[in-house]
């Protein structure tokens, strides 16, 4: 069995450091190889590998505890809860390895791409382009097998050029941006609001038909202040909340 290595993390100072911290874990417990250990390396490790004190490390782990992700264990240490559920509610506060958790812990499935003529409704977004690059992902729940949700993304051709079919199986469309095409990812506008299910919606989810869903359209903008992506992700109604946390300054 490998050993489990969370995933590296460049802090913003501008928001709380447990939160980054705990989001940035929590994705790489969800995106874990299927082999690794469940034991989390120590407090001070953890505190060591992200650069933070130890009392900020212990916050972020109870956030994931309270979220039933981890377990901890007096003198035996903390352990991933192997039948932890994904479907927790997704919380938004600003951070690109908070976006990268709330799409991980899913299997993956990818439906279909392929170039198609930027569609109206995406235009405002893409106005130097006539074409974009196209992507069809279903999730489901790691466990069980149910569907949860589907994603279309609309991508610029040349950062298209260097998306692999493979990463997008096992990884989110926001982390194979960053981190296999090298993407230097700015900000993300994110907006959720409630439809119902159209037929296509309907049946790769398999809920009735004008059944509530959740439609999260996220923006992805580079350091050129360009759109390089444009998720439109429905979500099952009866499976997903969102919470908003705004801090004071």
């Amino acid at each position: 069995m490998s050993a489990f290595a969370p995933d590296s993390l460049v802090l913003n100072r501008k928001l709380p450091l447990w939160y980054q911290v705990s989001q940035s874990l929590r994705a790489s417990i969800l995106g874990r190889s299927p082999d690794a250990s469940l034991r989390l390396p120590t407090e001070e490790q953890l505190a060591a590998h992200y650069g933070v004190s130890v009392l900020t490390m212990r916050q972020a782990l109870k956030e994931l505890e309270e979220e039933g992700l981890i377990s901890r264990h007096r003198r035996r240490g903390t352990f991933i809860e192997p039948g932890a559920r994904r479907s927790a509610p997704r919380r938004l506060l600003g951070s690109i390895d908070a976006i990268v958790a709330q799409q991980s812990g899913e299997r993956t499935t990818v439906l279909g791409h392929g170039p198609q003529p930027v569609p109206g409704e995406l235009a405002e977004h893409f106005p130097d382009l006539r074409e974009v690059v196209t992507y069809r992902r279903l999730r489901r729940d790691a466990e069980t097998g149910e569907p949860t949700n589907w994603a279309e993304n609309a991508v610029r051709p040349e950062v298209a050029a260097a998306i692999g079919l493979a990463d997008l199986e096992r990884w989110p469309m926001t982390k194979v941006l960053r981190d296999a095409v090298g993407v230097r990812i700015s900000r993300i506008t994110d907006t959720v609001e409630a439809r119902l299910a159209d037929p296509a919606t309907a049946e790769l989810l398999q809920v009735p038909l004008l059944s509530p869903i959740l439609h999260y359209t996220g923006v992805t903008y580079d350091e050129d202040g360009r759109v390089v992506d444009v998720a439109r992700i429905r979500y099952r109604g009866d499976r997903f909340s969102f919470t908003v946390t705004v801090e004071a300054d």
